[in-house]
């Protein structure tokens, strides 16, 4: 059987890069991650969507992180996977009342949000390229 490497490193280059992305993204284009919560707030088949998608990729996560207590990295991504498998629930249970959240959220802070998003994808890059060097 072929070897593919370090599962937790994959899974926080992966998710890093995705999140560096989104976050210099929205640093470069502010209010684009209202109008997008916006309209997925306006469309249940964007709901569903968005919902299945955070399901699917948080359950990859989480399954592919072991519980080892000596190894805070994979901890940390199985706790990550644990959340988006709840933000995903959430979305398809009660998106209405969620993105109604992070609307008023974005509103007041989301150069603040963009750049925790960054950071944190910078940071989980950084860990998944040590991870699999």
């Amino acid at each position: 059987m072929q070897d593919f490497g370090d599962p937790t490193g994959w899974s926080s280059l992966l998710l890093g890069l995705a999140a560096l992305a989104a976050g210099a993204g929205a640093l470069r284009q502010p209010g684009a991650w209202q109008t997008m919560i916006g309209e997925v707030e306006g469309s249940p088949t964007l709901q569903f969507v968005c919902g299945m998608m955070e399901l699917v990729v948080g359950s990859l996560v989480y399954l592919a992180n072991p519980w080892v207590p000596a190894d805070l990295p994979t901890c940390l991504l199985k706790t990550l996977g644990g959340l988006m498998l709840v933000e995903a629930l959430a979305i398809l249970f009660a998106c209405d009342l969620y993105t109604q959240m992070w609307l008023r959220s974005l509103g007041n802070f989301h150069r603040g949000w963009a750049g925790i998003t960054t950071a944190l994808g910078l940071a989980l890059t950084i860990l998944g390229m040590v991870r699999l060097e």
